[in-house]
């Protein structure tokens, strides 16, 4: 099946923080692509990527960087797909770089933007958006929630039964 979801990064050292988006892409069974794509050392790669992924069958793209953290932006500035931006933790100022440069777009070039390393909640924010129009999606990401609010009181009961310290 076609990816309809492509998950982007400036390096390989941000893989293992991009890996949970792609992990709760497959948790909804979203096909999807992972690659490599640098705003700076590869500016025609992602000139590209940008403007082909429409045509190629993606619907939503997610664009994990550090430090500078262009790709987000220029993605979004090259594509009217939807972009969600999830800033890496680097090691100079702790991912607030990476935050401040994706969430400080310019208007009319929006990037949904998630919190420092939280690509699960991409991957997630994707099948919501995707979910929009598609039933069968939306009833899976309704399973979901419930089963976060099912291990929340799970663990809320343990510890009232238990005791605080006791």
């Amino acid at each position: 099946m076609r990816p309809i979801v492509g998950i982007i990064m400036g390096s390989d050292s941000d893989f293992q923080v991009m890996k949970e988006a792609s992990d709760m892409l497959n948790y909804f069974q979203i096909p999807h692509e992972v690659t490599i794509v640098s705003a700076h050392r590869t500016p025609d790669r992602l000139f590209n990527y940008a403007k082909e992924a429409k045509d190629k069958g993606i619907r939503v793209i997610i664009a994990g960087a550090g430090g500078s953290a262009h790709l987000p932006g220029m993605t979004a500035a090259l594509t009217s797909l939807p972009v969600i931006g999830v800033p890496v933790k680097s090691n100079a100022l702790s991912g607030i770089d990476s935050l401040y440069s994706i969430v400080q777009m310019p208007s009319g070039v929006p990037v949904a933007t998630v919190a420092i390393n939280g690509a699960r909640n991409a991957g997630i924010l994707a099948a919501q958006i995707l979910a929009v129009s598609n039933e069968k999606l939306y009833c899976s990401l309704e399973e979901y929630k419930k089963e976060l609010e099912d291990l929340v009181m799970k663990k809320a009961e343990d510890l009232e039964k238990d005791g605080c310290g006791k």
